[in-house]
């Protein structure tokens, strides 16, 4: 793969790049229940083999090159003896450094290995329901040839993004429902949605909204750019049917986003979004919606995202995408579960439950429609904020957890910015946001 190693030295006088690691010494440690093979050259053994293609290729640089020459979204297919049992769909979020790109690739087959060894070993590990061809093995000699005019054409394409382009902008909006709303329809009709103003010094996304006492709040991530990070704040629903400009109610050392506020029991809670402290929190309203306390940690030391709360039959579930290595945070669901609100949470044994850029990220909180339960999850196959889908949840309990293929949200007459981020509602309002 001299190549592969060409770019690697090329990418590793940046600042910041990701260097390769030196491979670990070969070690036996006896009989074996089952063979991680990422060699190749594994051959014929007692025990059942576990393969991986990157692209259609069965090797790494092959792969590499095949999404790079052919602007072609990455797919890794787990093979147990030659049969296709798993699949994983990683989120590139740098598509100029290789180094970057590789990595989220790299983590996503590390999750794959992961998801694919814990159902073997609970005897879920089946074929997958479609027919997947074999890769034959080719040889990625091309790659450094493909590799430079597309690092050139980015470099220059994030220059000129820069030089037109104010910092990044979000927008959120919202409406009275009209009918089923965008989950009932699956598309952005019917009544146009307002937007939530802002003074061009910050951004508003991520929101939810909450009825209480007779009276609409709206939650949003604010992000100053003074700042430079996000805290929560929060505005009410006038009787001219309009928010106003929200107001901040709870500022923390680290960012801050996705307020997933919800009343239980007595009290009103929130579980806003702090992966970047490697935790996920439980606060409750000391005085609502003003004055927040920290109430418990409910996850420690792991980097989640967009943890969505679920109740259901007695028993607390938690879905959120976790950053795996030097991964993407968007692209891997997880799930624990609780018989408590405040816990302990204890992580789903077929952890991470998926790993598919379209469908592993919560975008809001999940949705009934008559006996059937959907998630809205982010879709950021060509970026993050593109899209956003609709998944029924199909299972779930102690053992297995299985969504449908996510429902992409249509486009239509009611909100025209670029695609949808973040769906919720209550209180008869509806509200959503996109990228400016």
């Amino acid at each position: 793969m001299r190549g592969l190693a060409t770019i690697l030295g090329i990418e590793s006088h940046r600042p910041g790049s990701l260097l390769a690691l030196r491979p670990l010494p070969a070690e036996r440690h006896g009989k074996a229940d089952l063979v991680v093979d990422l060699t190749g050259a594994a051959g014929q053994g007692d025990a059942p083999a576990l393969a991986l293609s990157f692209a259609g290729q069965m090797q790494l640089g092959a792969g590499l090159s095949q999404m790079i020459g052919n602007a072609q979204l990455p797919e890794i297919v787990a093979w147990l003896d030659g049969v296709a049992v798993g699949r994983a769909r990683p989120m590139i979020g740098d598509r100029v450094w290789l180094t970057q790109g590789a990595s989220d690739l790299l983590a996503g087959a590390i999750g794959l290995i992961e998801q694919s060894v814990a159902r073997f070993a609970a005897g879920q590990l089946t074929p997958l329901p479609e027919p997947v061809r074999l890769p034959r093995q080719r040889s990625g000699s091309d790659l450094l040839l493909r590799y430079l005019p597309n690092l050139a054409a980015g470099l220059i394409g994030r220059r000129i993004h820069r030089l037109r382009n104010r910092p990044f902008y979000w927008q959120t909006a919202y409406r009275r429902l009209d009918g089923q709303g965008v989950a009932g329809d699956g598309s952005l009709s019917g009544a146009p949605f307002a937007l939530l103003p802002d003074d061009g010094k910050r951004f508003f996304a991520d929101p939810f909204v909450i009825e209480h006492e007779g009276r609409t709040f709206l939650f949003v991530e604010e992000f100053p750019y003074e700042l430079s990070r996000g805290v929560i704040s929060v505005a009410e629903l006038g009787p001219d049917g309009r928010f106003g400009m929200p107001r901040q109610v709870l500022v923390e050392p680290h960012h801050l986003s996705y307020p997933q506020v919800f009343a239980l029991g007595r009290d009103v809670w929130m579980i806003p979004e702090t992966s970047s402290a490697r935790e996920v929190v439980l606060y409750r309203a000391e005085r609502f919606p003003d004055r927040w306390v920290r109430h418990a940690t409910l996850i420690a030391d792991r980097e989640i995202s967009d943890a969505t709360l679920l109740e259901r039959d007695g028993r607390f579930w938690l879905f959120g995408t976790e950053r795996h290595s030097q991964g993407n945070h968007s692209d891997t669901m997880v799930v624990f579960g609780a018989d408590r609100l405040d816990g302990p949470w204890l992580p789903h044994p077929m952890n991470p439950v998926l790993i598919d850029r379209s469908a592993a990220r919560p975008g809001g909180a999940f949705v009934r429609q008559g006996e059937k339960l959907f998630l809205p999850v982010q879709d950021g196959s060509r970026t993050y904020g593109g899209g956003l889908g609709l998944a029924e949840l199909v299972e779930l309990d102690e053992q297995r957890v299985r969504f449908a293929a996510p429902q992409p949200v249509r486009p239509g007459t009611a909100w025209d910015r670029r695609g949808i981020h973040t769906l919720n509602r209550a209180g008869g309002i509806e509200v959503i946001d996109s990228a400016g």
